[in-house]
């Protein structure tokens, strides 16, 4: 940044459990805010910064929000919040449980109004009964609570509209650039076990109810008869872990889980295909790496992905494992119209933002709230 727009001016940065988008999100922001002249302390559990590193870009200080409401560890987190925000001018709260947390300890702090932002990564769980109308109600204290609400996708901006956020906007989250792979396909095939010719079919992110895996298996279990089925490899680790591996076993299912990895750079290049068959996404980072790279993805026509993708990738209702399954074979039996979508989706790619300008605009953001350099909040 030319002009050192934040010189002088302390940010606290807060985000709850996170092992995936929003804590790779944060951290890929935190030089341009030191850049631009910010003092930037990120609050969040010990093991986001175990995971992402935060204490190499800015100050990190543990609070422990956890990813479920849980009231004793709430106030726990509120008091541990308020001591730090009582050095802020601004504070920037990531997810909705972050938010929600930062909202009472700004409210609670002593000493001048502190602007609060909060951005909006995911849509709430699918539930329903008391838990979701407990949600529900964090959802609008925390979005009314917000001098600005960024949202991931508009779907999410929509929602705080309708909730009565006072200031909403769309702030699309870019995915950071993969380092270069280090493998060559072969290599990457050979380690699967994967003989030549047989199609990989790649998928990447938290097994976690949201990211629809079941549905994957069931799709897999269409094509898992024939004489050399594609392999599903499922990058990444989560909750579902145990009853992913129980149901592929009892399936007999062509999946392999393969668990957190830091190569999927070299994955994307080894993949006939990647497949996210999510019940619902922002801005995923995992489609755009993906069209990033060249490699077909087959999505699900579901929250931000539609905006994010166009014709970039092929689009099937979510929670449809037939239309998944049909999706994936047809592509792989089609070299050609698998080609075709590959480019269509780097012409995506090429018009989104990059890391650069998404730092951008949140510097700009902030400048706004705060003012120029030497004064008061605006």
């Amino acid at each position: 940044m030319a002009e050192r727009e934040l010189a002088g001016r302390r940010i606290a940065e807060v985000l709850a459990t996170s092992t995936g988008g929003v804590g790779t999100h944060l951290r890929s922001v935190l030089p341009a805010l030191a850049g631009a002249g910010a003092a930037v302390t990120v609050c969040g559990p010990a093991a986001t910064d175990a995971l992402f590193g935060f204490s190499a870009a800015a100050r990190f200080t543990p609070v422990e929000i956890s990813a479920g409401l849980d009231p004793l560890a709430d106030t726990r987190a509120v008091l541990a919040l308020r001591r730090v925000l009582s050095g802020a001018d601004l504070v920037h709260a990531h997810g909705l449980r972050a938010g929600l947390v930062a909202a009472t300890a700004v409210r609670t702090t002593g000493g001048a109004r502190r602007p609060l932002v909060v951005t909006l990564h995911n849509a709430l769980p699918d539930r329903s009964g008391p838990l979701r109308r407990v949600l529900a109600q964090a959802e609008r204290a925390t979005v009314r609570a917000a001098d600005v609400v960024l949202a991931a996708s508009a779907d999410l901006a929509a929602n705080a509209r309708r909730l009565g956020a006072r200031d909403v906007r769309v702030a699309p989250v870019a995915a950071p650039a993969l380092p270069p792979a280090t493998r060559s396909r072969d290599e990457v095939r050979a380690g699967l076990g994967l003989a030549d010719g047989r199609p990989l079919v790649l998928a990447v992110g938290r097994l976690h109810p949201q990211k629809g895996y079941d549905v994957l298996l069931d799709a897999a279990a269409t094509w898992a008869a024939q004489p050399d089925p594609p392999l599903v490899a499922v990058a990444g680790d989560g909750p579902l872990h145990a009853e992913l591996t129980g149901r592929i076993r009892a399936r007999r299912l062509p999946v392999t889980l393969l668990g957190r990895r830091d190569d999927v750079a070299d994955l994307l290049a080894a993949a006939d295909l990647v497949v996210l068959p999510s019940r619902w996404e922002a801005r995923s980072l995992t489609a755009q790496e993906a069209l990033r790279a060249g490699t077909p993805l087959v999505a699900t026509r579901t929250g931000g992905l539609p905006e994010l993708l166009g014709a970039g990738a092929r689009l099937v209702p979510p929670g449809d494992a037939a239309a998944l399954a049909e999706a994936v074979t047809g592509l792989l039996a089609d070299p050609a119209r698998a080609a075709a979508l590959a480019a269509a989706g780097r012409e995506q790619a090429a018009g989104w933002p990059d890391e650069a300008a998404t730092a951008r605009a949140l510097v700009a953001v902030y400048r706004e709230l705060l003012g120029p350099p030497g004064t008061g909040a605006a």
